[in-house]
């Protein structure tokens, strides 16, 4: 973060199931954007686990981004876990009881977006890198089937993946 600046920096909302490339493009191109800022991930959907949509915990997560920002030398940012609570009109005020200040919103949803400006907060899209490859679901179902997902991750992460024994669990979650 930049000195003398507290509370400037930005928030980025995901699943991160997993904490692909395409994740680590966007924090990439937030950081040259907004260079000495760092940011917030927000780890969403934190409650669930052990589901074919989102197969890993929230601490699993948070080391899987832990470990790749590190692998790629980026520093400044933090994770936060944050649980779903099903009600769109208090989600803005939800998410800032839990993580620290931040001055803008990153995304490219559009609800997000809304939700976020209706409380005058800015927000600004990210690009999508190579959105077709870099996608959670694309990537779990490529681990269901046995498929060549290691590429699509940090090597950090992979290693991670495999030592949870991730495959098995995906593919067990997708073939039950």
């Amino acid at each position: 973060m930049t000195e003398g600046r507290e509370g400037v920096r930005g928030l980025l909302v995901g699943r991160f199931q997993p904490f692909h490339k395409g994740h680590l493009e966007v924090i990439r191109h937030i950081d040259r954007a907004h260079p000495g800022d760092g940011g917030i991930l927000g780890v969403g959907s934190a409650q669930e686990s052990y589901t074919l949509t989102n197969p890993f915990t929230a601490a699993e997560r948070q080391e899987m981004i832990g470990r790749a920002l590190s692998e790629a030398g980026i520093t400044g940012w933090i994770s936060v876990p944050i649980a779903d609570i099903h009600r769109h009109a208090l989600w803005v005020a939800h998410l800032r009881e839990l993580v620290p200040p931040f001055d803008r919103v990153y995304t490219n949803n559009p609800l997000t977006r809304l939700l976020f400006e209706r409380e005058r907060i800015p927000v600004e899209s990210t690009p999508l890198f190579e959105r077709t490859t870099f996608q959670g679901t694309h990537i779990r179902t490529v681990i269901a089937e046995a498929g060549p997902w290691r590429a699509m991750v940090p090597e950090s992460v992979a290693r991670y993946i495999d030592s949870l024994d991730g495959p098995a669990r995906i593919r067990l979650l997708a073939h039950p």
